[in-house]
């Protein structure tokens, strides 16, 4: 089904396909980085050494900040919808899990890097097919969120991006559904990965998760 059956909106259809296109684009420099990476670990030992420091660099600098701002803003919003919930609380696991990868990576060395490499590219092209299929989707559908607003949202949190979402930006001049919650799901993410504490992303969005389950 195309972005424009999905989408309540026009203009979300559009941030819909970019922010698609955006995941894609951080998949392939992953898949790339970790192919080097494998290639170089039975090969050149220095080589590997290098590779890996640059991916543990791509994590930091682009992966896990997106993972935050994504918990920041996208997913409260989806947090709302009752249908949701259940994904949302494994989007938030499985960005643990990314982190923890990025984390031992920094410290692995040979087959072990290897080893984490590949289970960061495999958990992240997963995790992003559930994004793009269930997430966004969900998002674009909803008559009462403007996906737009939201991904426009989440690259002025984020800053760094290199406007991915630019179709989105200033869609009908409001925010959508995830600006009045700043306390939802993730709010401490920004301040996790992507920053010196980054490990603790994963661990702040998911105790969110379970403060708005209880919530009245």
């Amino acid at each position: 089904m195309s972005a424009l059956t999905l989408a309540s909106a026009a203009e979300d259809a559009t941030a819909l396909a970019a922010a698609e296109a955006h995941h894609a684009r951080l998949a392939a420099e992953l898949a790339g980085r970790v192919a080097l990476l494998l290639t170089a670990a039975d090969r050149d030992p220095l080589a590997a050494e290098s590779l890996r420091a640059g991916l543990v660099t791509f994590c930091d600098r682009d992966l896990l900040p997106h993972a935050a701002a994504e918990e920041t803003v996208l997913y409260p919003a989806a947090y709302r919808l009752p249908a949701a919930r259940l994904l949302i609380e494994a989007l938030v696991a499985e960005h643990r899990c990314l982190t923890a990868l990025t984390d031992a990576l920094r410290s692995a060395s040979g087959p072990a890097a290897a080893a984490d490499a590949r289970a960061l590219q495999v958990l992240y092209e997963e995790h992003a097919a559930k994004e793009n299929g269930l997430l966004l989707s969900l998002l674009a559908m909803a008559p009462d969120v403007s996906l737009a607003a939201l991904l426009a949202e989440a690259d002025d949190r984020l800053g760094t991006l290199d406007g991915p979402h630019a179709a989105g930006h200033g869609v009908n001049g409001h925010r959508g559904a995830g600006h009045e919650d700043d306390h939802g799901v993730g709010h401490d993410a920004g301040h996790g990965a992507g920053q010196d504490h980054r490990h603790d992303a994963g661990q702040h969005a998911g105790n969110r998760v379970g403060a708005k389950e209880e919530a009245p």
